[in-house]
């Protein structure tokens, strides 16, 4: 930051027009989220209705719908990798925290499928039009990974080729997993397919089944 953003960070009215701005783009993806529910697009019409702003105030935030569609994204892989990382914060173990983590992500293929199938296709339309910016979006959960692959590495329980390589695929797998299940009806339990998961994960990272 130059120092002219750093004064007009210490202004009180910047801060409070950048509190609300961010509190309207909130408002916004919060839309989104609601919308998606059903599984079926939307227009940009619905979604400021649902918001209760304007359709200017929305181009005020987002350049496109798709620029919103990415924002969603990574609002939910935040939300959710916070969520992982408070319910897994009693486990000492970081092999415990990985498998933890890995087996939930994983094994939520059956909730809220509608939804689950938007986000599915839309998020590989995005993958061709801004894979940088949906490599961003997803990162959360790879971070997550790479904290506890480092501390279970260095505890000696699991011996890792590349562990942030190796925290970057078991993302995408875990992905595409969800991904295939969103869409592929099956009678497997989501815990089945998760623990298969897990097992195949802790191998690739050289560990072993206790």
């Amino acid at each position: 930051m130059t120092w002219v953003e750093r004064a007009a960070d210490r202004s009180p009215a910047v801060q409070r027009s950048r509190n609300r701005g961010m509190q309207q783009a909130k408002v916004i993806v919060d839309a989104a989220r609601r919308l998606m529910v059903n599984g079926s697009t939307f227009t940009t019409q619905e979604l400021v209705k649902d918001a209760g702003v304007a359709l200017k105030t929305f181009y005020r935030y987002f350049a496109s719908k798709d620029q919103l569609l990415l924002a969603v994204i990574e609002d939910m892989v935040t939300e959710s990798c916070l969520q992982y990382r408070e319910q897994a914060r009693t486990l000492p173990d970081p092999l415990d925290r990985l498998r933890y983590y890995i087996t939930t992500a994983a094994g939520s293929f059956g909730e809220a499928a509608q939804a689950a199938r938007f986000i599915s296709a839309e998020h590989w339309r995005l993958h061709q039009l801004y894979p940088e910016e949906l490599a961003h979006a997803t990162r959360p959960f790879t971070d997550l990974l790479l904290g506890d692959i480092h501390a279970a590495a260095e505890a000696g329980v699991i011996r890792p080729y590349d562990s942030e390589n190796d925290a970057w695929l078991i993302n995408q797998l875990v992905v595409a997993v969800h991904h295939h299940y969103a869409f592929a009806p099956s009678d497997e339990r989501g815990e089945d397919v998760a623990q298969r998961l897990w097992a195949f994960c802790l191998g690739a990272l050289g560990g072993r089944q206790p």
